[in-house]
């Protein structure tokens, strides 16, 4: 079964919500944040960087990339794009994991480009431009693709989800009308859940 290298403090939340969707087994390692250095583990990840899965001997690291690889792994389970989804599916998860995540990030370390040329060499632009482009997108549809929940909803909707509750994210009316909906799904409880255990546990 797959091996998952976490630490329920941390953006492995987001991976780990994915292998609950798929209902399948597998193995969870919690990895300390002093731990992140030891060579065992940068044979994992030379990165040294949580989450990672390891699966067959193969290795897969970044949020975004684990998560499409379960969708592609398990396809019984039907997370992954249809054919008239594949555009939205991988737009929305990569527009995410680039322009989003960089907006976000590069505003909490006070990062900012007020000059529209240089905005330019940007793969976002400012913070507020793929932010908008999100939420709009959002108020469209109930999903990423539309009415379906898939994969693509596990990645964003994890960034809408914690940049809703830590306010890294606008609280505009289509993320949390997103969020609302994400948080009723079971393998989002049960994550969620199974994280709060594992915060438990360490702190004993």
């Amino acid at each position: 079964m797959p091996v998952y290298y976490t630490n329920p403090q941390s953006r492995g939340q987001i991976a780990h919500w994915m292998l609950e969707e798929t209902g399948e087994p597998y193995e969870t390692k919690v990895v300390g944040y002093d731990e992140l250095g030891d060579p065992a583990f940068r044979l994992v990840n030379p990165m040294g960087k949580i989450p990672a899965l390891v699966d067959g001997g193969h290795v897969v690291t970044e949020c975004a990339a684990i998560v499409a690889y379960l969708a592609h792994r398990y396809p019984e389970k039907d997370l992954g794009p249809r054919p008239e989804e594949a555009a939205d599916y991988f737009r929305w998860l990569f527009f995410t994991a680039g322009p989003v995540e960089q907006a976000v990030v590069s505003k909490a370390m006070g990062w900012t480009i007020d000059d529209p040329g240089r905005q330019r060499m940007l793969g976002f632009g400012d913070f507020e431009r793929p932010l908008t482009v999100l939420a709009q997108h959002l108020s469209e549809r109930d999903w990423v693709c539309g009415q379906r929940f898939t994969a693509a909803d596990v990645y964003v909707g994890s960034q809408v989800d914690w940049g809703l509750q830590f306010g890294t994210f606008p609280p505009l009316p289509p993320f949390e009308r997103y969020a609302e909906r994400l948080r009723a799904r079971p393998a989002y409880q049960r994550t969620k859940a199974i994280n709060a255990a594992l915060m438990d546990q360490a702190k004993a």
